[in-house]
């Protein structure tokens, strides 16, 4: 069995299909908007669980520490994963232990097999790169919420592109040292790499930015796939490129998906619609919302204020598929170092190329290019790196209720935002630090 599938076959897909049946497509976005404008989206996550989930969550991490897949911490050390991440598990299995475990230890087993952290600490930045112009795209900016937008612009997935990004996978020179004499396909090593960076980078900066409930971290992204002007056969070519990203995602980063809103569909998607369903379980199904040209700009602006909606969707924001991140202001304030001056006919600045790790008081720039590491440390503003929330009272632990934290913003102090440097000021740096440490899933 190649080693990129799940070994036990504990599929969420599997679980649930004896309970529940794939939803309708044509789900109520005006009824999601109003679920995620209020505290119900929090039900589930840390801060926001009720007494028996709040059992579950200790119970699941003393199995997997009896198993030996867990470490708690203690004496200043962290635990080995947070509990951000064990609840992620958990909520994809409706809180059960034994189904939450099945595919906790799959993903853990397949992280070290195929040496996860490795690839995204060595992957060629070119290679990454290269991946990313595939693949759904950080606009640097978040919904109301606080959660990462992404852009998936099918049509520039066609035969050209795909047949130029495939020609990319036979270079040695692009292929980490760490995973030449891997069996995994290139273009799945690559697609891991881009989970991590929004695992290791965007997420925890996003956790770190002024938001209605700071006390509960990031871990969902929300992705606007625009699918106009795709024709049947480019779907159909296409068919197995998604369905591997999709799959991926279902079996080792669950829970990571907010709302997906496909836009632009043509007449015949329903027929393409088929296809999809299939790749994912009923919950994630009822979290895709296919928008007819009327919908588009109302259904996003009820989730995101229109500087966060790229122009050509109806927002303000000026990014474009294939650009690289536009960070907000308070994103800037913390991690504006990475940013790259405009060049010669851009208006904007750009952003640094490659894998990068948010660290807190620090952004690890790690990767290679042209096999010599290029792993330096930018230090995040000391003014601007958020305090640890306050964790809720007893009576404050019921589902839906905010903590006082909510009330207040994680960055309230000003300062001057972090220069524009070039990009080569960063790349040459030097650090002692040792090699970086991902989180793992």
């Amino acid at each position: 069995m190649p080693l990129w599938r799940t070994k036990s076959h504990h599929s969420q897909a599997e679980s649930d299909s004896a309970s529940a049946t794939a939803a309708d497509p044509k789900n109520d976005p005006v009824a999601s908007a109003s679920q995620a404008a209020s505290d119900a989206w929090l039900a589930g996550h840390l801060h926001h669980l009720t007494d028996e989930q709040e059992g579950k969550l200790k119970e699941f991490k003393e199995f997997c520490e009896k198993e030996g897949y867990y470490k708690p911490g203690g004496e200043g050390e962290k635990p080995s994963h947070d509990d951000a991440t064990m609840l992620r598990f958990l909520r994809a299995r409706r809180f059960d232990v034994n189904g939450a475990w099945g595919q906790f230890k799959d993903t853990e087993d397949w992280r070290k097999e195929n040496a996860i952290e490795a690839l995204y600490e060595n992957i060629e930045v070119e290679s990454y790169d290269a991946a990313r112009r595939m693949y759904p795209q950080w606009t640097g900016r978040r919904d109301r919420r606080g959660i990462p937008v992404y852009v998936f612009e099918i049509k520039h997935l066609n035969s050209k592109n795909m047949a130029v990004y495939n020609a990319t996978m036979t270079d040695p020179e692009a292929t980490a040292e760490t995973h030449k004499s891997s069996t995994v396909p290139q273009r799945l090593l690559r697609l891991f790499a881009l989970y991590e960076n929004l695992l290791n980078f965007v997420m925890p900066l996003c956790s770190q930015l002024p938001r209605p409930n700071p006390e509960t971290p990031i871990v969902t992204s929300t992705n606007i796939v625009d699918v106009s002007g795709v024709g049947l056969k480019q779907f159909w070519n296409l068919k197995g490129h998604m369905q591997d990203a999709s799959v991926l995602a279902t079996a080792h980063y669950p829970e990571t998906l907010d709302r997906i809103f496909i836009i632009g569909a043509p007449a015949f998607f329903p027929t393409v619609w088929g296809w999809i369903k299939r790749w994912f379980d009923p919950v994630t199904t009822s979290k895709i919302f296919i928008l007819g040209a009327s919908e588009v700009q109302p259904t996003l602006t009820s989730f995101m204020d229109p500087s966060s909606i790229p122009k050509q969707y109806g927002g303000e924001l000026d990014w474009q598929w294939g650009d690289m991140p536009n960070l907000d202001e308070p994103a800037r304030e913390i991690v504006g170092a990475l940013e790259t001056a405009p060049t010669e006919g851009q208006t904007k600045p750009s952003f640094i190329k490659g894998p990068v790790l948010f660290k807190g008081d620090h952004v690890e720039i790690i990767g290679k290019e042209n096999g010599k590491s290029r792993q330096t440390n930018v230090p995040v503003p000391k003014s601007k790196i958020a305090q640890p929330a306050s964790q809720p009272s007893e009576a404050e632990k019921t589902e839906g209720t905010k903590t006082p934290a909510a009330e207040s913003t994680t960055t309230a102090t000003e300062e001057v935002p972090a220069p524009i440097i070039e990009e080569k000021t960063i790349e040459n740096g030097t650090t002692s630090s040792p090699p970086a440490q991902t989180v793992s899933a």
